[in-house]
């Protein structure tokens, strides 16, 4: 069975990206305003929620697990 075929399949929950799971993101301004962990991770084992302002430099780093967003235009 595809991968695509069986994510049909699956519950909402198991469609979750892990959340600190890549220390670099690329977000666009349809993902503002931008929090660590984003909505779509999975928050059972990450860190508490915290806005990160990007829009002034086009870049942001969460303090608690140092992944790094980067703005696209």
């Amino acid at each position: 069975m595809s991968q695509s075929a069986s994510s049909r399949h699956d519950p909402p929950a198991a469609r979750l990206i892990p959340a600190n799971a890549e220390n670099q993101y690329t977000v666009t301004r349809a993902d503002l305003p931008l929090s660590c962990p984003m909505p779509g991770m999975t928050l059972w084992n990450s860190h508490p929620k915290v806005y990160l302002p990007i829009e002034a430099t086009g870049s942001a780093k969460c303090p608690y697990c140092g992944a790094q967003y980067t703005l696209k235009d």
